[in-house]
């Protein structure tokens, strides 16, 4: 019997109506995997399953963390996999569903993260790229760690100081963490499921009508009451698409219309992200949607599949 399920694919691709039909069949509970809907008060614009979308169904890893707080992997993972132990343990089918393809993954695999003592360590980096700019300590991490320096942006403080943290704090580089990490078996093996729309644009489509959804749902309302409980506007929940292009029109600096097509543009792009993403997992099985095909045909392949899987 396939006791883990992973569902997986981009944005709007109808992955929370799958996964609770599947749910139906195979007695199952879901696992949310979405690192934007973590987060309480945060439900349209992250297009959170709504009690009608569950249908009854059991969800969890939905609005276990305040936005103010800065959520990673290793929490997810640490919040999750307890979980997925206690679904399967009462003979229930653990359905992990979402697009954030680094949580997904790093759950499966049973990742054993990095340490993050309270040593000062961490505020004595973030002070010192204060002082003398990210780019300075992304040079000192290519002293350290070229591979790992390599991979990384400028725009990504978070990353560099969190791989000059782990060298410091355990004279390992995270390189070198990462690839032992990953040496490892995998903690579940799951039969894994995605979604892929015959034509692109159709999935374009749904993103936009999502959008203009959301807004009709009153997402400016949502942002509005965010603010106003004081969650800063650069922390990590607020940057997440939907939520950043609106602060920015809430404020005057572009109209809402305007707001709106950043919002759909930047939805394509991650989207195309996250198929990037999946197709490098080569035991995915990828349920293609034809136009105009119902999400019940989805789900008579992916029982398919299960079935197939199982003998």
């Amino acid at each position: 019997m396939n006791n883990i399920i992973c569902i997986a694919g981009p944005t709007a691709s109808g992955k929370t109506a799958l996964a609770v039909e599947l749910a139906k069949h195979t007695n199952g509970e879901v696992i949310s995997c979405d690192s934007m809907q973590v987060y309480r008060y945060m439900d349209i614009g992250t297009a959170k399953p709504t009690t009608q979308e569950m249908q009854g169904i059991v969800h969890h890893m939905l609005d276990v963390a305040d936005p103010s707080e800065d959520f990673s992997v290793s929490r997810y993972c640490e919040l999750a996999s307890p979980i997925v132990d206690d679904v399967i343990a009462r003979g229930k089918t653990a359905i992990i569903a979402g697009g954030t393809g680094l949580y997904m993954d790093a759950l499966i695999r049973g990742n054993a993260f990095a340490p993050c003592p309270s040593t000062g360590m961490r505020e004595k980096l973030e002070a010192q790229a204060d002082t003398e700019g990210i780019d300075a300590m992304l040079r000192l991490l290519h002293s350290i760690d070229p591979n790992a320096a390599q991979k990384l942006h400028l725009s990504d403080r978070k990353r560099i100081l969190r791989a000059l943290e782990v060298y410091y704090e355990t004279g390992e580089t995270i390189t070198e963490h990462n690839r032992r990490t990953q040496e490892q078996p995998s903690r579940y093996i799951p039969v894994w499921l995605a979604l892929e729309d015959e034509h692109r644009s159709d999935l374009y489509n749904r993103i936009n009508s999502r959008v203009d959804r959301m807004l009709l749902n009153g997402l400016l309302d949502e942002i509005r009451g965010l603010l106003e409980m004081g969650i800063p506007e650069k922390s990590t929940a607020m940057q997440a698409i939907g939520y950043k292009e609106f602060i920015a029109a809430l404020k005057g600096t572009c109209s809402i219309d305007q707001a709106a097509d950043q919002v759909r543009q930047a939805s394509r792009h991650y989207a195309k992200r996250q198929l990037t993403w999946f197709r490098r997992n080569p035991s995915i099985h990828w349920l293609r949607r034809s136009p105009g095909e119902e999400i019940g045909e989805i789900v008579l392949q992916a029982r398919q599949i299960l079935t197939e899987s199982d003998n």
